[in-house]
């Protein structure tokens, strides 16, 4: 609660809260529909989809590092965080006007993922604003950050829902996602702290491009970065298969998924919530593999259970286990480079770099050799892997 009354009392992290929260609601709106538009609206098929996934996952790294490594030679994040802004509104915007096969591809994978230099910077903002809290406080104001990215799913999945249910078309998702893009833009040009003037010191790094992506890259902090990719690919493998095995021929549709997303969701919000308290004292990474766990349960038997009843129970596992593989990796990360935050933030666009690379192959894999219940267990089992990988890594 503590965490809690502070992120709506304090400007920054209000302002970093409302950031993500609209950013949330933009992710929600077209992440579980990107497979289902990019195969079947737009006709590019399970192997096209697989390189527009990969190629909107290298634009976001790049984007998000770059981005990152400027905000720290500068401290200039609120500019760096509205070309980021800009770069969705735009995206969205030629959606929206002109929708087509290459104006999609165009959005989908370069001008949305650019746009995912914001993710990182609203963390950053966020750690340099809970610096002037006690440590103990830092991980709750995290953890509610994290939280409020995940809020909007609760309310705006199920919205689409009724829309979908009711006959309404996919591509719906780009004038609404155009108008959140534009609640973006206002909140960092009305409440994002102005470049130095914060009430924290944030002085530039120093550091040229070069030095900053060498310490990025050096070797024990690339290979945790890659095992927590790994484990965090079962939530791609998730979003890219949800709305391909809930189909017609087993009974589902459209608004089954945005029910089912939106409850894994609405789901995770208190136990990210919940977790700082209930895990303290316990190793980071043992906690990360007991939530890879819990989270491949949820992914392994989607497609199995899609066209049953028990398919709604397989929530639990999702939301514990996704609670814990999307909050705690953040604090992890960001304690790699503890002195860069910007660099830090940007840790997170690698692991989802690494995360989508592994999902794309396994979605290449599965549906060339077997089905979309293959890429599932292959999913789960690079993430059971990384997870494996990482704690014994650390206990060394």
């Amino acid at each position: 609660m503590s965490a809690i009354r502070l992120c709506l009392t304090d400007p920054a992290l209000r302002a970093a809260g409302l950031v993500i929260a609209l950013q949330g609601a933009v992710v929600c709106s077209f992440g579980p529909y990107f497979s289902t538009l990019a195969v079947n609206t737009f006709g590019f098929g399970d192997q096209g989809y697989a390189i527009l996934l990969a190629l909107s996952s290298l634009v976001s790294v790049a984007a998000s590092v770059i981005g990152g490594i400027r905000a720290d030679q500068t401290a200039n994040r609120r500019k760096v965080t509205l070309m980021a802004v800009l770069s969705l509104v735009l995206g969205t915007l030629l959606m929206a006007v002109t929708p087509g096969r290459w104006i999609f591809a165009l959005a989908a994978a370069l001008l949305i993922p650019i746009s995912s230099i914001t993710f990182g910077q609203v963390f950053a903002l966020a750690r340099l604003a809970a610096t002037r809290y006690p440590p103990d406080q830092r991980d709750g104001i995290m953890a509610v950050i994290r939280a409020l990215f995940a809020a909007p799913f609760v309310i705006v999945l199920p919205l689409w829902s009724l829309v979908f249910a009711a006959g309404g078309e996919v591509t719906l998702i780009f004038p609404v996602a155009l108008i959140l893009a534009a609640g973006m833009l206002v909140a960092v040009l009305r409440l994002w702290p102005a470049d130095g003037s914060t009430l924290w010191v944030d002085r530039p790094s120093g550091l040229s491009f070069r030095a900053a992506l060498a310490e990025m890259g050096r070797l024990p902090i690339a290979a945790r970065v890659v095992a927590l990719g790994a484990v965090t690919g079962a939530s791609t493998v998730y979003m890219a298969i949800v709305s391909l095995v809930m189909i017609a021929d087993v009974g589902r549709g459209t608004a089954d998924v945005a029910l089912y997303v939106g409850l894994v969701a609405g789901l995770e919000v208190p136990f990210m919530l919940l977790l700082p308290n209930l895990t303290r004292g316990v190793p980071r990474t043992p906690l990360i593999f007991i939530g890879a766990a819990l989270y491949g349960i949820h992914v392994a038997l989607l497609p199995v259970l899609a066209g049953s009843p028990l398919v709604w129970l397989l929530v639990i596992p999702a939301a514990i286990g996704g609670a814990v593989t999307l909050t705690v990796p953040i604090a992890y990360l960001q304690d790699l480079l503890a002195d860069r935050p910007g660099a830090g933030a940007s840790l997170m666009a690698v692991q989802r770099l690494a995360g989508d690379v592994i999902a794309a192959i396994c979605f290449v894999l599965g549906t060339t050799f077997a089905g979309y219940g293959t890429v599932a267990v292959l999913g789960v089992a690079v993430s059971l892997v990384g997870a494996a990988a990482l704690w014994a890594a650390d206990r060394r």
